[in-house]
This record gives structure tokens, sequence and C-alpha cells, in this order.
């Protein structure tokens, strides 16, 4: 049983590597006429319709179970019920706000900073993920987990400064990235334990996420934006990266709750490091972005930061 946990923690966590490094291209490659707003707004639903039967599935297996297998009787009452709570729903319209935020900021950011910068920006989560895990989880950090930490900064800014160290020119797409790393760990941060707690399954959660995503970016659309921007749903062109993002950022949210709730969090995210790698091969051959010897000495320094701060983490 523990064997098979482990390989579907690392296969989901393999293809998460996988989906996270083709998210920058389908996000760059969009027609340009779709802003950032309309793009998380249509994909957050795409998501939402995508694991509605997902979730329905999931939740007539945990009914199943809850009849034939006593001896996990609560856990999985648990999971088909807990998500009611006061707390949980709180939780859930936290997650709704903080990532209709974070999802405009990211595709904001991929259209300044480009596919590579931003994939290596991203990278970054590594640091939040430390900083929020010891201030709400009371997860324990080595003076070597900061050293390192700092170093893989170091190697964000000679990626996406080619090496001039400006920080008065730094690139907004980076900031604002660097800004949505925190966003996610902090969220991250909260998600853990709920998971942990067996009181939401992991589609549900994605399901109630991208929903909330999609109802709140949606009002806040309509108020503020041209309605005649809405004819760009009808776009055949147009709908090819709605679905095609949808299904790679959806699948990815499902794949990585899971693997974090079959892996240790060090364990997936060392997985999770060579995303950029992904990120540049696929930006160079379909985008034509041009990866320089700077953006190569970034990678190498934020890869083994992040293998020096997992290891650590471990020990």
């Amino acid at each position: 049983m523990r064997n098979n946990k482990l390989i579907v923690g690392l296969s989901c966590a393999l293809i998460a590597m996988i989906l996270v490094g083709i998210q920058p291209i389908i996000a760059v490659g969009r027609n340009d006429a779709i802003d950032p707003y309309f793009f998380a707004t249509i994909t957050c639903f795409y998501q939402a319709i995508i694991f509605f039967p997902i979730t329905l599935i999931h939740r007539r297996k945990l009914k199943k179970q809850l009849k034939k297998d006593p001896n996990n009787y609560h856990i999985n009452y648990s999971l088909l019920y807990d998500w009611k709570k006061k707390k949980n729903l709180q939780f859930l319209l936290y997650i709704g706000i903080s990532f209709s935020i974070s999802q405009i900021l990211f595709y904001q950011g991929l259209d300044i900073a480009g596919a590579i910068n931003g994939a290596l920006s991203q990278k970054t989560t590594i640091l939040f993920g430390l900083v929020f895990g010891y201030l709400i989880n009371q997860e324990k950090v080595s003076f070597k987990q900061i050293i390192f930490s700092n170093i893989l900064l170091v190697g964000v800014i000679i990626a996406t400064t080619q090496g001039q160290f400006n920080i008065l020119e730094f690139n907004l797409g980076v900031v604002l990235l660097i800004f949505t790393a925190m966003l996610w760990m902090l969220a991250h941060s909260f998600t853990k334990p709920v998971l942990n707690g067996n009181q939401i399954t992991s589609s549900q959660l994605v399901l109630s996420r991208n929903f909330l995503n999609g109802i709140i970016l949606l009002i806040v659309y309509l108020a503020f934006f041209p309605l005649e921007n809405l004819k760009l749903f009808l776009n055949p062109y147009n709908q090819f990266f709605f679905s095609a993002m949808a299904i790679t950022y959806g699948l990815n949210l499902l794949c990585w709750y899971t693997c974090l709730k079959y892996l240790d969090v060090s364990k997936a995210t060392t997985i999770m490091a060579p995303t950029p790698i992904i990120t540049a091969i696929f930006s160079t051959i379909i985008l034509g972005e041009i990866f320089t010897i700077y953006h190569l000495i970034g990678m190498i320094i934020i890869v083994l930061s992040i293998f020096v701060i997992v290891k650590e983490k471990r020990i």
C-alpha cells in the first residue's frame, strides 16, 4: 500500500512538472487581443467545468466506500461532508479571492516578462514556502536554507536582468510573478493542513477554487471592462488557448494537490525544480525567445539551490 501511494505521488509530481513547464508557453502564445483578466476568467470557468464531473465521480466512490469500509468510515465521512463546516467554507472563500488576484497577476506578469523569465521567477515559490512554512505551520528552517534561499534569489536576478543587477530597472513582469509566487505559497501553507486533515478532496478543492475564481473575476470584468471584449470568446482560435490552459492548469492543480497528499512537500518540490528547463526548450522552439548564457547560469543556480534547500529540509 505504501509503495502504491509513493508511485501515485511521484507520478503526479512528474506530470505536474511537465504541465507547469508548458503553461507559460500557452499564456504568452495566446492572441494578443485577449487581456490577462479575460483569459483568467474564462480559463477558471473551463477548469471548473472539467473538474465538476471528476468531483462527482470521486464523491460517488467515497459514498460507496462509506458503506463498504467501516474501518475508514470517519475518514470517508470527513472527505464527503466536512467541507460544509464554517471554517472550511471560510478557507474556500479565501482561496477563491486569493487565486482570483494571483491568476491575473500571473498572466500579466508572463506577458511582460516572457515565458523563460516567468518560469525562472516562479521558482521563488521555494523561498516563500520556507517563510510561510515557518510562520504558519511552525516548520523548522535552517541557516543553510536561509543562505541558499538568498542564493536562489540571486540566480533569479542574474537570469532576469541578464547579469546587470540593476534593481531600479527590474522587469515589472518579474516583480508581478514574484508577488504571485508569494500569494500561491501563502495559500498552499493553509491548504496542506486541510488536505492532511481529510476535510476536502483534491478534486473538490480544484473545483471550488476555480468556480469561485471565475465568479469573482466575471463580476469584476462585467463591471469595469468593455462588454464587446466578450466577442473574443466566440473565436475558435481563442478557444484553443482557453481550453489548453484550462486543461494544463487544472490537471496540474489536481496532480499537485494529490502529490501533496502522498509525498512530503520537500520531495514534491524537488521533482518540480526542473520546470524552467521544459519552459526554456518549448519557448525557444515555439515562441522564438532567446535563451541566453545568463538564463543558463541563473537556471543552474536556482535548481541547485532548490536541491540543497530541500535536502536540508529532509535532514
